[in-house]
């Protein structure tokens, strides 16, 4: 059943998200187990769909439908990322699912070509790029990908599953290493950034009785976890009584930035679901958070009674691109909607969203609400835009675009990280955050 319902989800994979996939699991009553296989299922389509293409093309015969081709990303995933789940069950359950997604006659195709594939499955490297699969012990006997030296952002499409128009900037950005390292990175969940509210470092691990090994962040509030974790981490006391909560140390340095003070008029644009609204409330900081969705106010209401903050916040459902009015502020700020770039290993659909036009609408969204913002900071005032994109367009660019037509703004200070999702030196999640004074 859990493999019917992720063709079901597939059929739509633009607009798939893990909530779609939780209502698929409830609609179709699936037990923990196969709730879980399901989001397996899902998650590695989206994380691995350039291979999946390339696994298609390369052993698939004719023009597949597009339900065919679905069913075989099914079947590839089960069989070239999916431990535990033996071949001949990846075979005949995606076999099952197809004839009744399909048809009969469509579904032996599916199988027929699931079989070949396996059959040019190797264990172990071959040091051949175009057969290696990333991250995994394993390779092709033919060659699925393009060659890196002819044609290397094909090959990162391919291999890496990253788009073209993303590997294009990045590695004129950061060079090939680099940009590859980005976009490897991103093809597994991240490990899990948590902000310890209440208490320390040094007591949160201990409350966890040695169940979790976390490594401490170079924030003296935020913990890693391994993701394989997250369970027990928010069904525990800690998380349920708001003495931990799940964010990462550029969202929370984000917030920091603003430098809220107890007495002040703080705003919260694009506030939902609430981290950062949270550690403004409590400095003691009077804030106004608002978002222009009733269901995403919400869900920011839900995180701050959770994080014992609600009374300290006004929510409202507002659009801050129209403005504040009359209002003043103390300082503002502006986590802005981004392409995400910066957390793709969190949120692996984001990259296949990612193009010029995106861009071009993103930069008109931003621009609006740094202008919309800037009207309503007070004199003196401090003005905070953040996103979690590494992009310079969104950031650094956007920032100096935004202070050549307003010199009322002077830049005091910014910051900028690259992601870390798996242990490296940095913070989990990448990001920018500047913080802008009102001279005038």
């Amino acid at each position: 059943m859990a493999r019917f319902a992720a063709l079901e989800l597939l059929r739509a994979r633009h607009h798939v998200s893990l909530r779609a996939v939780d209502r698929a699991a409830r609609e179709h009553n699936l037990d923990d187990r196969n709730r879980a296989l399901l989001r397996r299922l899902i998650g590695t389509e989206v994380r691995r769909r350039g291979t999946l293409r390339a696994l298609t093309k390369t052993f698939a015969r004719g023009k597949p439908s597009q339900g065919v081709q679905d069913c075989l990303a099914l079947g590839f995933i089960q069989a070239f990322f999916l431990d535990t789940i033996p071949d001949h069950a990846a075979v005949g359950e995606t076999v099952r699912a197809a004839t009744e997604f399909v048809g009969p006659k469509k579904a032996n195709y599916v199988n027929a070509i699931l079989r070949a594939a396996i059959r040019a499955r190797v264990m172990g490297r071959s040091g051949d790029p175009r057969r290696d699969v990333p991250l995994r012990d394993l390779h092709l006997e033919i060659p699925v990908f393009n060659d890196p030296a002819q044609h290397p952002l094909l090959w990162a499409e391919d291999a890496l599953s990253m788009p073209v128009a993303l590997m294009k900037r990045w590695y004129k950005r950061y060079g090939t290493e680099q940009a590859n390292a980005l976009a490897l990175a991103a093809l597994e969940e991240p490990d899990l950034s948590v902000r310890v509210v209440q208490g320390t470092r040094e007591t949160t691990e201990a409350a966890f009785d040695g169940h979790i090994t976390f490594r401490r962040s170079a924030h003296e509030r935020v913990l890693v976890a391994p993701m394989n974790a997250a369970r027990e981490i928010v069904r525990s006391d800690l998380f349920t009584s708001g003495s931990l909560t799940v964010q990462g140390e550029s969202a929370v340095r984000a917030a920091e930035l603003v430098d809220a003070r107890a007495g002040e008029r703080v705003l919260d644009v694009c506030a939902a679901p609430g981290g950062k609204t949270a550690i403004l409330a409590a400095t003691g900081a009077q804030v106004i958070a608002c978002d222009d969705d009733e269901k995403r106010c919400a869900r920011l209401n839900e995180t701050l009674q959770r994080l014992n903050v609600a009374a300290a916040v006004e929510v409202r459902v507002h659009d801050a691109t129209l403005g504040f009015g009359e209002e003043r502020f103390d300082a503002v700020l502006v986590d802005a909607p981004c392409s995400n770039t910066g957390v793709l290993a969190a949120r692996p659909g984001a990259r296949w969203r990612f193009s010029t036009e995106s861009q071009r609408t993103l930069g008109e969204l931003q621009l609006k609400l740094l202008t919309a913002s800037a009207a309503a900071t007070a004199p003196g005032g401090r003005l905070v835009y953040s996103t979690c994109s590494i992009e310079p367009e969104e950031n650094q660019r956007r920032v100096r675009a935004f202070l050549a037509q307003d010199s009322a703004f002077t830049l005091e200070h910014e910051i900028e990280s690259l992601p870390a999702p798996h242990g490296g030196n940095g913070p989990v999640d990448g990001g920018y955050a500047a913080r802008l004074r009102r001279n005038t």
